[in-house]
Order: C-alpha cells, then structure tokens, then sequence
C-alpha cells in the first residue's frame, strides 16, 4: 500500500467511527462543565439558568455529544452541533478577533466542521445508525455501513 492511496476498507469506516466517538466524549465534557460545574473550568462560573444561551447549549454538549457518542441520528444531530459552534465562534469569539488562534476560538472552530464532516459522512461502522441499517429497521437515509 502506498501513502498516497487510501487505506483499505473497512478501516477508513471505523476510523470515523473511532473520531466520532472521540469528539462525542470530548463534547459532552463541555456540556457537564457548564451544566453541573463538572470538570471544574478554568475560571470559575456562576451556577447557569437552564433556559439560557449557555444552559441550552450546555443541554445541547450534553445531550448532543451523548447522541453522537453512540452514533444515534448522527447525521441531523452533527448538523445541529455544528450550528452551535458557528454561533458560539461568531458571538463569542470573533468580536475579540478574526484570527481564531488569538480569540481562543479554535475549539469552536474545529468542532464546527468536524460536525458538518459527521452531518455528510455519518456515523460509521460501530454506530447505532449502522447497525439500525443492517437489521433493515434504519429510516430512509441512514447509511449502510459495513463493520
């Protein structure tokens, strides 16, 4: 094999499926931080309304990492999460800087288009998505993934 060419399957399958779980697990950190002071963030933040910008989309880390964790309706969810993301990178981070590196912004960033690459790939092989798939119960749509 050269290392121009793509590697065999199934690898570049569960290799996605590998980085959607990974950013799944990191997500959901950032929800917990917000949502229950878990972990502890960097500098220290007053308990947050649920039904705020940072309670809803503390909600959405949570709920949304969970959700692409195991690889559920990954595709619809990945969009959404990648919306958050733009919105965070543009209300909260560009008005500081355009340069992401500078605003702190990179996260916001990378995660924005991790999730737009999840919301066209989908989830992969070890998903819920795929294995929905194969049994045949999977909704129109739903990748046919292969392990």
């Amino acid at each position: 094999m050269s290392i121009f060419e793509p590697a065999p399957a199934p690898w570049p399958n569960r290799m996605l499926s590998v980085l959607r779980i990974v950013a799944g697990l990191l997500f959901i950190s950032f929800g917990t931080m917000k949502l229950f002071g878990f972990p502890p963030p960097p500098t220290p933040m007053p308990p947050i309304a649920l039904m705020s910008q940072m309670g809803i989309g503390g909600t959405l880390e949570l709920v949304g990492g969970l959700l692409v964790t195991i690889g559920l309706l990954t595709r619809p969810v990945a969009f959404v999460l990648a919306g958050e993301m733009a919105v965070a990178y543009f209300q909260f981070h560009f008005p500081q800087s355009f340069f992401p590196t500078t605003s702190n912004g990179v996260p916001a960033v990378l995660y924005c288009f991790l999730y737009l690459y999840l919301a066209v790939a989908g989830g992969g092989a070890w998903s819920v998505d795929a294995m929905l798939a194969r049994s045949g119960q999977g909704a129109r749509g739903v990748s046919r993934a292969t392990a």
